[in-house]
């Protein structure tokens, strides 16, 4: 008997399965164009599957355009995002290896939906946190944080009941 991939399994997560924690991305500026949801599900391989789908990103030109997406220590997404603390960082690690560096969003007209997987943290390490969207790609080398621009988007992260 053939196993299953977990490719297959996440899309059956992703398609059948209700998510352990949600957050709902807000704009910088009222009125923000900016919204959105990031959804984090246990999955049976250890990790965390995160769904991130975003809409009214500013685009340029029409061309794709790559922002940089962390998780950030605190869930407070008052005053323009100041208050959302540093990376999520608790084995104090170089960036990019940090547990709140996440793969960059790819937009095209303002959208952008990814989905990934990753080890490195629990959902339940996550509820209370705060997930930023930030207006430029992460270089993956300047410390503290890649050097990805101002915070554009942010979300907080709540456990679903």
């Amino acid at each position: 008997m053939a196993e299953i991939s977990s490719n297959l399994s996440f899309s059956e997560i992703l398609g059948s399965e209700r998510p352990q924690a949600v957050a709902w991305f807000q704009g910088k500026n009222a009125p923000s164009q900016i919204g959105g949801f990031a959804k984090f599900y246990v999955t049976s391989f250890g990790g965390v599957l995160v769904e991130v789908e975003v809409y009214g990103l500013p685009d340029k030109k029409g061309y794709s355009n790559f922002y940089a997406l962390h998780i950030h220590e605190y869930g407070d997404c008052r005053g323009n995002f100041i208050h959302t603390g540093e990376h999520y960082n608790p084995g104090e690690v170089k960036h990019p290896n940090h547990a709140g560096d996440m793969p960059p969003l790819i937009s095209k007209n303002g959208y952008a939906w990814a989905s990934f997987f990753d080890g490195r943290f629990s959902v339940t390490e996550l509820i209370g946190r705060s997930i930023v969207i930030h207006g430029g790609a992460d270089d993956f080398t300047t410390q503290p944080s890649g050097n990805a621009g101002e915070k554009i988007a942010c979300g907080v992260i709540r456990i679903v009941r």
